[in-house]
């Protein structure tokens, strides 16, 4: 809905901008033929030009949540109270509609009109002209090849003059500008600007006509007599050329205008430099993209038709570079350009840049720059079922892949490997105004025992379990980790799990990230992980000793409970907030000193 009123605005912005040059530049030259083509490529621009978008794409160093001090953080207060909200779209794309459909009655009505006029009248054929004498008072018109007219309201000779000038309507074709600028009027109804855009057409269409005439009539007084004569007949069909205008004086002044000096001319290059702001202001997108794993991470692996792998390393050789360039281009019309080459005295590169570019022109770029020899470079083409190919860099090298099931492996291996990465690399980073909350789907549970949280999935299978950032063993034992060990814990389920970590979460996956790691990013000795016999996942450390009594508060649907949450039913829970210490006693007092757990059930 949004995008169309955008598109609304940026349509009747340009047809501001053509009528403004129009109405303050060229509306009073006589360059009548010039003028026509520039009001209709004004209507035309409006309509083509806002669908043309240019898409820059810009990268960025990818952001992490990594290392976040939980006792810092605080959660903000959710106001629940429902409010009546008015939706603004609809109240205006109704009130559209109701313009718009009036427009299209009165336009439909026109051509009834016209139909009628038209209906059962003999019709003289003379060359490609079709003469249709009627009785009506009506003034003289034409419509596409037919010329309409009262012969018996004129003379011979004003006569003469009108199909003169009807004829010049009918081979021109000015009925189609009459009819595109109606359309317009009937789509844009709302815009004023347009309906004076449509009167400066017809009234140029006149211009040309009563100038081309001219010429071939001998006496011009006359002719502006009949003109004159004509304004006493108000009645006309609106979606023809009728021969009367009621600016009749302004083209009178227009048939005697000395004809425009060329140097004029300039006036219609005005345009371009308004139009080119437009596109830079308005037709240029930025997108910003994540540097790194990020397109590979977006990836469904149930969805990996295939995935190839090119390397290039200290040993490829000029010839080996130029097979992977020629099959990248061929096979997945990717184009790689190779610089910075450099090799040393045993012929290993040592230096080189790979640049690589699609046909949507997304771009990716990697240098290595060694003393003794690149490391590998790994380029990872990856093809979904709908034919869409995705690539990137990759360190990790895949030996062979012989079928689907052992590629989609490989991009799960990948993944895991760059989520690692990830995490290693991340500095410690946090926000007052964030809080992390524990998303507990469906068939999920939370206890509390004493100071310890336990999460516990009620499903056959077991879900996989990544402590800082590493896949543990389905094995893992997993014992009592205190709630200021943990610095975020998080459940995930169904679709989201898959769409993260592949096949290998479609039983779930428990995040469990805590503050005691070593320098190598694993767990420290004193932190110890359990998975008991009915799945659920017990965290605890005996680095610290908590006395049993010191039980986190508990807060359901935002009320301080003496409930125990383990006989909730897990369908209810929708989100579990982890409240630590000094967050938990400014929000609840000193009943929060031992923290507290927020828990918000469905509705």
């Amino acid at each position: 809905m949004e995008a169309l009123f955008i598109y609304i605005a940026k349509s009747s912005g340009l047809v501001i901008l053509f009528y403004c040059a129009y109405y303050f530049l060229l509306r009073k030259e006589t360059f009548f033929n010039s003028n026509r083509w520039f009001l209709l490529t004004g209507l035309i621009t409006s309509i083509a030009l806002p669908f043309f978008v240019y898409t820059k794409t810009i990268w960025i160093e990818p952001a992490t949540l990594d290392n976040l001090n939980l006792s810092e953080l605080t959660i903000p207060q959710i106001n629940k109270e429902e409010s009546l909200e008015i939706n603004w779209n609809y109240i205006i794309l109704i009130i559209y509609s109701i313009g718009f459909i009036v427009s299209l009655i009165k336009f439909v009505i026109d051509f009834y009109s016209l139909h009628t006029i038209l209906k059962g009248k003999k019709i003289q054929q003379q060359a490609d002209y079709k003469f249709i004498d009627v009785t009506e008072n009506i003034s003289p018109f034409s419509y596409f090849q037919n010329i309409v007219y009262n012969s018996s309201m004129y003379t011979e000779s004003e006569l003469e003059n009108i199909l003169e000038h009807e004829k010049v309507h009918s081979d021109q074709n000015h009925t189609i500008d009459v009819l595109l600028s109606r359309f317009f009027c009937l789509i844009f109804w709302f815009n004023p600007i347009l309906w004076l855009y449509k009167k400066a057409i017809i009234q140029n269409l006149e211009f040309i006509a009563d100038k081309e005439a001219a010429k071939k009539i001998s006496d011009k007084k006359a002719y502006q007599y009949t003109l004159l004569k004509i304004t006493t007949h108000e009645n006309c069909v609106a979606i023809t050329n009728h021969f009367y205008q009621s600016l009749i004086k302004k083209r009178i002044v227009m048939l005697n205008k000395n004809q425009s000096n060329k140097r004029n001319s300039w006036k219609y290059y005005v345009v371009i430099p308004a139009l080119t702001a437009f596109v830079i202001l308005f037709q240029i997108e930025t997108v910003a993209q994540e540097k790194g794993p990020g397109i590979i991470e977006k990836i469904n692996p149930d969805k990996v038709e295939s995935v190839d792998v090119f390397t290039i390393d200290k040993n490829s050789t000029d010839a080996d570079i130029d097979q992977r360039v020629k099959t990248l281009k061929e096979k997945f019309s990717i184009s790689t350009t190779i610089s910075e080459l450099e090799r040393n005295s045993k012929n290993e590169i040592t230096s080189i840049n790979v640049d690589l570019k699609d046909e949507k022109k997304v771009t990716k770029s990697k240098k290595s720059l060694t003393s003794n020899g690149i490391e590998k470079i790994g380029i990872i083409i990856i093809k979904d079922k709908n034919g869409i190919i995705s690539f990137n860099f990759t360190d990790t090298q895949p030996t062979v892949i012989s079928n689907k099931t052992e590629a989609k492996d490989i991009l799960i291996k990948i993944k895991n490997t760059q989520t690692s990465n990830t995490n290693n690399n991340s500095k410690a980073n946090s926000d007052a105004n964030t809080s992390i909350a524990t998303n507990v789907n469906t068939n999920t549970s939370v206890n509390t025992n004493g100071n310890t949280v336990r999460i516990s999935t009620k499903t056959e299978a077991k879900p996989i379990i990544i402590i800082n950032g590493i896949q543990t063993n389905s094995n893992v034992d997993i014992n009592d980790i205190p709630t200021n060990e943990i610095t975020s814990v998080n459940v995930i389920k169904g679709k989201s799990a898959e769409d993260k970590y592949g096949t290998i979460g479609k039983n779930g996956v428990i995040e469990i990230t805590t503050k005691h790691l070593t320098e190598n990013n694993e767990q420290s000795s004193s932190v110890k992980i359990q998975t008991r016999k009915d799945n659920s996942v017990v965290i605890s450390s005996d680095k610290i000793n908590i006395k049993s009594s010191e039980k986190p508060l508990v807060v359901i649907d935002g009320k301080i409970t003496n409930k125990n949450p383990d006989d909730l039913d897990p369908q209810k829970i929708e989100q579990i907030n982890v409240l630590k210490t000094p967050a938990s006693t400014i929000k609840y007092g000193d009943k929060g000193k031992n923290g507290v757990l927020e828990i918000t059930t469905k509705k």
